[in-house]
């Protein structure tokens, strides 16, 4: 059969079971995975991005199963117990920009590697932003890209972190979860107009479902309290059905998508 003919409908109904995202995935596990307790996800995506994440999980000494359609990731209650890790994230940058933040702040020897492809993509802004803190983060090839070689950080007395807004927002969503990392209270600035707004929102949203409020500025500050910490999510879910601005909607009297995650300000 070379096509297939759909005559028109006037009207269709049922129920659209959106796959997760894995903006969403790589965050609720890293969180989960920083947090006091166990966490219990559902509808995960099933991506490199996410298995990528899930393998360097393991490998930093977090431990997790699948219960059929259920993740249950058992929380570390703050750094890593693992030390000493060379990471492979493939070209999962939802991987490799968030576990660069928290892994610098983990007080740990660190490689962090990927695809040609991942060597190719800037990471400078968040190094930069991180060694404000007394992060030590080595460039194994080229300055400001992947490869990283990361060390124990030496903190400094500064709790003003300042970022450009006009890069990628992975950059200010890994500092905004690895900073209750250092315990300390915390204020990032965001140098000029920030992109992405919406994927920011998802991180703050989310943060906050793990027990960490974040004071804003608008979107040009963002404070964390001194000792915030990660608490337990039982029920979390990753789907995203912002997406749904990629499909054409369904035109008829009756449209319902389950477990739907609506970001909102925090």
């Amino acid at each position: 059969m070379e096509h297939l003919d759909l005559a028109p409908v006037r009207k269709a109904q049922g129920v659209i079971r959106l796959p997760g995202s894995k903006s969403i995935s790589n965050r609720t596990l890293l969180l989960a995975a920083l947090a006091q307790g166990e966490t219990l996800i559902h509808d995960l995506l099933i991506s490199d991005d996410v298995e990528r994440m899930l393998d360097a999980l393991t490998t930093l000494g977090v431990t997790w199963r699948r219960d059929e359609d259920v993740y249950r990731i058992t929380g570390v209650n703050g750094p890593f117990p693992n030390k000493r890790a060379d990471l492979f994230l493939g070209n999962a940058g939802t991987a490799f920009r968030p576990l660069t933040a928290a892994l610098a702040l983990c007080g740990g020897h660190y490689r962090l590697s990927g695809v040609p492809r991942m060597h190719e993509r800037p990471i400078g802004d968040l190094v930069d932003a991180l060694r404000q803190v007394g992060a030590v983060i080595a460039y194994l090839q080229n300055e400001g890209f992947p490869p990283l070689e990361i060390s124990p950080a030496s903190l400094v007395e500064n709790n003003v972190v300042r970022v450009r807004g006009d890069v990628s927002s992975q950059f200010l969503t890994g500092l905004l979860m690895a900073l209750p990392l250092t315990g300390r209270p915390m204020t990032i600035d965001v140098i000029g107009e920030l992109i992405s707004k919406p994927y920011v929102e998802i991180t703050l949203n989310l943060m906050e479902r793990f027990g960490v409020q974040v004071a804003r500025d608008g979107w040009c500050g963002f404070t964390l309290a001194a000792q915030s910490a990660y608490q337990d999510h039982r029920d979390a879910r990753a789907g995203e059905p912002g997406r749904q601005h990629h499909r054409r909607p369904l035109r008829g009297r009756r449209r319902r998508v389950p477990h739907q995650y609506e970001p909102r300000l925090a």
